[in-house]
């Protein structure tokens, strides 16, 4: 404003100096030609020359005048042009999605931020009512309008949005007073995506409650398993003194539940504890067979048929950490689980794949065992399908998954040189393929 202000004064004193200047000057000559041509002239003359030099005197200042102004306007308008230009860039550049609107909601501004954000275009938005609050949020955007015309901005504030579609998006709002004339005030709006940030914290929260879960899982399976030992220790000795058949059957129905509830505590305790990897020849269909299993409550539950064709691969063995591949597998059957319908089916069938020469074989290669978990369950949208292995991604509903498990089943299956893919159509089921390096069988003697 000060600046204004002296560049307003220079401005006058200019114009007024020089056009001064140009009068005297004018008058000087005017005064030497008349005194060199029109000396002794009658009067009528003079009176003409005096009018002349007035004409020409006011002509030559107007044109002056003009021309100034005018350069000095052009001076203005580059200026103006500048400073517009290094606005629009600043404004385009910004990170955050940025809206100008008065009280009223109507938009002035809308940036390239703001229109990737929201999916509105400028040309839709100005002059326009902002439509990117959604009902229930616009009590709280009076309240911070409010707090703005106060002189209090709004700094940081995580809320909702709505995108186009219709979608909410959680964002970050800072709202800032902006004048552009003396009472006018504008609102000053500028928003970041935080979609990502909110579902990391939210995945963050459900992974400390299921690590807490876990501590009480692995604490009450040691307070567990020491009464179950004695129990089945006390059951096989009443075992011994009875006789009767009826008893000893019952008896027997009693020590297989016991026995299941240990072997169902002692894989929880297993489960709990870190052991370091440790790779060693492993039979692949023993293992699934003991995956199935350990998951045998959750699949009674929901009534699954789980048929498995394991018979290609018996006896064969991979060379791997049996405690990953058994978490391995666990994640791959759990998913299906979560995605079947109640008395859904799961199939598990492994075959051999022909000698290899793929990349991450181990020494011994035996060829290729492929492993296909498949299911009939909703299956996997398309949009999705792309994020599946990524960390935190999850298809399943609140507090019912940790978006972790297929990307720890990919990691597991990359440290044993294999692959892992997922196919899958919507509403008719996902078939989960992992394909490992089967280990050879050590060559025998034909003289032994």
């Amino acid at each position: 404003m000060e600046r204004a202000a002296q560049d307003k004064r220079w401005f006058w004193a200019t114009l007024m100096f020089s056009s001064i200047s140009i009068v005297a000057v004018v008058f000087a000559v005017w005064e030497l030609v008349e005194n060199r041509f029109y000396r002794g002239t009658d009067y009528a003359t003079l009176h003409y020359l005096y009018i002349t030099r007035g004409i020409a005197s006011s002509l030559l200042l107007a044109f002056w005048a003009a021309w100034f102004v005018l350069q000095q306007r052009k001076r203005y308008e580059d200026e103006l042009h500048q400073s517009r230009e290094r606005y629009r860039g600043l404004l385009e550049a910004s990170p955050g999605a940025v809206a100008l609107y008065d009280s009223a909601l109507r938009v002035s501004e809308w940036n390239a931020a703001a229109e990737r954000l929201y999916g509105f275009s400028k040309s839709e938005m100005v002059g326009q009512s902002l439509p990117t609050v959604p009902a229930e949020r616009a009590a709280e955007l009076q309240q911070f309008l409010g707090k703005v015309e106060l002189g209090e901005p709004v700094l940081d504030v995580e809320t909702l949005r709505r995108n186009k579609q219709g979608a909410a998006l959680e964002v970050q709002l800072s709202l800032l007073p902006f004048r552009e004339a003396p009472g006018t005030l504008y609102f000053l709006e500028v928003t970041a995506d935080i979609r990502e940030r909110v579902r990391m914290r939210q995945r963050l929260l459900e992974i400390e409650k299921l690590t807490s879960m876990g501590k009480m899982a692995a604490g009450t399976a040691h307070h567990l398993n020491t009464p179950l030992a004695a129990m089945l220790l006390r059951l096989q000795m009443m075992r011994e003194r009875s006789h009767q058949a009826p008893c000893a059957a019952d008896l027997e129905r009693v020590e297989s539940g016991l026995r299941f509830c240990q072997y169902f505590v002692q894989r929880l305790l297993e489960f709990s504890r870190r052991t370091p990897t440790q790779k060693q020849p492993a039979e692949l269909a023993a293992l699934v067979q003991s995956v199935v299993s350990f998951l045998a409550p959750p699949i009674l539950s929901k009534r699954a048929r789980v048929a498995l064709a394991l018979h290609a691969v018996n006896g064969q063995n991979v060379f791997a950490d049996r405690n990953q591949l058994e978490a391995l597998f666990t994640i791959l059957i759990s998913n299906a689980l979560d995605a079947i319908p109640p008395a859904g089916a799961i199939n598990i069938e492994c075959s051999r794949l022909p000698r290899s020469s793929r990349p991450g074989a181990v020494d011994g290669d035996a060829g290729w065992i492929e492993i296909r978990i498949t299911d009939n369950g909703c299956g996997i949208p398309a949009s999705d399908f792309p994020h599946v292995f990524e960390p935190f991604f999850t298809t399943k509903g609140a507090g019912k998954g940790t978006g972790l498990g297929l990307a720890i089943a990919r990691n597991i299956v990359t440290e044993h040189g294999g692959s892992i893919r997922l196919q899958s159509t919507p509403e008719q089921g996902t078939a989960a393929i992992i394909e490992l390096p089967a280990l050879a069988e050590p060559s025998r003697d034909p003289g032994g």
